[in-house]
């Protein structure tokens, strides 16, 4: 080929321009094996482009092996499979497949927070007061910075009953985190660990990636079934006592009282995992496990519900009889938590800016937990059991139907809206019917109206002919 002409962009570099028609002739057959390119000064001519432009771009098409140079006489198309015509091809129905799909319009996510109520303002007036200290421009304390440590200590006294000094306070990124370093410290006098069944799965996860083997406390709609506990082989307990998740069932302090006993009589742990108790609805928050014996449980809490996920901001408090040797243990290691972030974060809780934030979000919740209940009431009625609705930021729906888990979710997703299984978080146990779960804190009140009316709409094709 002579010479060939095509429009030229101002938005691109031109090499590239030239590289990617060159390229697309060749794949498309246009340009076919041991075709003549026009020389590099003729093309520069013709597009009016510099020399170095055009050879810049046959020097990726050689690189790539679309062309070859010949000395003097010029570059040539090599033979290429058929391969690359076909590929393009193929691509065509996934792209139309893509476009099919319904447009998302209600996201029942749980763990989001509501953006409109983040004081954002008040936040970032303390992040700009944080910026200002010299803390913020080094790595900052292995264990956690001591002015957050000492709010948490007060709070969670306060909020928690849990009394501690702020050096057992270990601050961290996520409560994935935490576990995964606790578990590198417990593995030493540990081989398994109990979990609820159902239960976080995060939390299985950094527990098998330290080695640990798993046994299941099965937890029923009402509670976990803790007289099975003396017939377990490990001594380490992983349990979410306020708030179990998923179910929402909190624990009696009588059932609070039987775990510990039986920590101190197999001489174990147990790991309280505390990541939504500021949100109930019904009464105050009850007090945290760790407030009964704190030499026999591991406190760990989250900012990441209660506030905002973003800034990766999590806690644990040790017992005395580990805290030495954690701190032995990961003496050289970073903090992975933002010091700008912990530094702010002080701050907010020291002016009460945190106390009032959540008794503001705990209302605005309850509104929208109300809400989206009283929906779901309305439109399903007996053709469901709601689970966890008086605490969280989600509930859990069973649904009385012959329609499994998944047909539920392809119905709802045909209509725009999402919603989410329980099934992964079962271990061994299964729900008898199908259970999902629906988030409510990042949804405005039209939101939650108009997801459950969608949802009625998607389920309400007879429901138990399936």
């Amino acid at each position: 080929m002579n010479d060939f002409i095509f429009p030229m962009s101002p938005k691109e570099p031109k090499y590239k321009q030239i590289y990617q028609q060159l390229k697309m002739l060749i794949e498309q057959g246009n340009l076919k094996s041991n075709d003549s390119l026009p020389s590099i000064r003729r093309l520069a001519e013709t597009l009016q482009v510099s020399r170095n432009t055009t050879l810049t771009a046959y020097e990726q098409l050689v690189a790539e092996g679309y062309i070859r140079g010949e000395g003097r006489k010029g570059y040539f198309v090599n033979e290429l499979e058929q391969v690359f015509l076909q590929q393009e091809e193929a691509t065509v129905p996934t792209l139309s497949t893509k476009q099919e799909q319904p447009t998302l319009k209600i996201d029942f996510r749980a763990g989001a927070v509501d953006q409109a109520y983040f004081p954002l303002k008040t936040w970032r007036q303390f992040a700009n007061r944080a910026l200002q200290l010299e803390d913020s421009f080094v790595y900052g304390e292995p264990f956690g910075e001591p002015l957050l440590k000492e709010q948490l200590a007060q709070y969670l006294l306060q909020a928690r009953g849990v009394k501690c000094d702020a050096e057992a306070i270990i601050i961290g990124s996520s409560t994935q985190q935490m576990l995964l370093y606790l578990g590198c410290l417990l593995k030493h006098d540990f081989t398994s660990v109990i979990v609820e069944d159902p239960g976080y799965i995060g939390a299985r996860q950094a527990f098998k990636v330290n080695g640990f083997e798993l046994e299941a406390l099965p937890v029923l709609e009402h509670g976990a079934q803790l007289h099975l506990l003396p017939d377990m082989q490990s001594r380490l307990l992983y349990i979410t006592p306020s708030h179990h998740f998923p179910y929402g069932v909190t624990m009696t302090i009588q059932q609070r009282q039987t775990v510990i006993q039986w920590a101190k009589k197999v001489d174990g742990y147990i790991i309280e995992d505390d990541y939504d108790s500021e949100f109930r609805y019904g009464q105050q928050p009850f007090p945290a496990l760790a407030s009964i014996d704190h030499s026999r449980v591991i406190y760990i809490g989250t900012f990441s519900k209660s506030f905002l996920p973003g800034i990766r901001l999590s806690y644990m408090v040790l017992p005395k009889s580990l805290l030495y040797r954690y701190k032995e243990q990961f003496s050289e290691f970073e903090q992975n938590a933002s010091s700008l972030h912990q530094l702010t974060m002080a701050a907010f809780m020291d002016k009460g800016e945190w106390t009032r934030h959540i008794k503001r979000m705990r209302i605005i919740y309850k509104q929208k937990m109300h809400y989206l209940v009283e929906q779901l009431k309305q439109h399903f009625g007996n053709d469901m059991t709601i689970l966890g609705e008086h605490s969280g930021l989600y509930v859990l729906i069973k649904l009385h139907v012959h329609l499994t888990e998944d047909q539920l979710i392809q119905r709802a997703a045909q209509y725009g809206v999402k919603v989410y299984p329980t099934s992964p978080f079962f271990l061994k146990c299964s729900a008898a019917e199908p259970v999902l779960q629906l988030g409510f804190s990042k949804l405005t009140m039209e939101d939650i109206y108009q997801g459950v009316q969608l949802l009625a709409k998607a389920w309400r094709r007879p429901l138990n002919n399936e």
